[in-house]
Formats: C-alpha cells, structure tokens, sequence
C-alpha cells in the first residue's frame, strides 16, 4: 500500500518532535497500563485502524488482558475499570469529542483519582493519541492485520 506522505521522512523534525512527545508521556509516571488503555479508547472514537491494531497490541505485550481490552469500547457498562480508569475515559473521550460542557464536572472528578501533574500527563496523552490518529488517518495508514495480508 502507498502512502499518500511519509512523515518521517518527509518532515523528520515533526515526526521527532511528535515522537518525542509520546517517549517524554513514558517517562511521566501515568501508569503504562492506562497509557494503553487511553490510547486504545481514543484511537477507536477517532476509527484510526493502525492505532487501534498498535494499542491493543501493546497493551497485551504489556500485560493487559484480552477481556479488558476487548472492554474498553464500552467501558462505562464493565466492572473490569477502577474508578480512576473510569474518570481517565471520561475525560479523554470528552476531550477527543470536544464535550466542553462537560469539563469542569470531569476535571473535579480526575482531582479525586490523580494529582495536577498527572492530570496533565493524561490531557497531553490524550492530545498526543488524537494527534498520531489524525497522522495515520491521513496517510492512509493500515491495521497490523491488513499490513501482514498485503
């Protein structure tokens, strides 16, 4: 399959840059797991394929279990999410679908579950994950699974 562009090489400073954003959340100290989770979340409110194939990989290889992954989508109605995990959706969904109304409710409720730098590692998280969507989407990226077929 060809790209329509090839970020990193056609524009490595901002491909770095990007990249450097994401190594920079790894070292943040938001839990590995919920990283995953977020990322997962929003790649499939955003339908980036590539994404939603990357983060359910990872978030395996990292020790998350198939049955939580396959939850996520519908989070809201599972047992399997503490409430912290639950407050992180909802902002990041919110953020994702642009919910300004709901902001203030949701910032007060992700004060209950994480402390002001954490909160900002999950907005710039959150930020980060729509960015490389919007990245994969327009280059016309491929799930893994499609990748192996081709």
């Amino acid at each position: 399959m060809d790209f329509r562009f090839d970020l990193s090489a056609d524009a490595p400073d901002l491909y770095g840059a990007l990249s450097n954003v994401t190594k920079a959340l790894g070292a943040s100290g938001l839990p590995t797991g919920l990283k995953h989770l977020i990322d997962l979340r929003v790649s499939q409110i955003n339908g980036c394929a590539y994404c939603i194939g990357l983060h359910t990989e990872w978030a395996q290889r990292d020790g998350e279990s198939r049955e939580r992954i396959a939850a996520v989508a519908d989070w809201p109605a599972s047992p399997l999410f503490t409430p912290d995990e639950g407050a992180a959706f909802a902002w990041a969904e919110a953020l994702t679908r642009r919910e300004k109304d709901r902001l203030d409710d949701l910032h007060a409720d992700l004060g209950r579950h994480f402390d002001r730098a954490q909160v900002a590692a999950l907005t710039m998280a959150v930020a980060a994950i729509n960015a490389w969507n919007r990245v994969g989407i327009a280059i016309h990226r491929e799930a893994p699974a499609e990748q192996a077929a081709a």
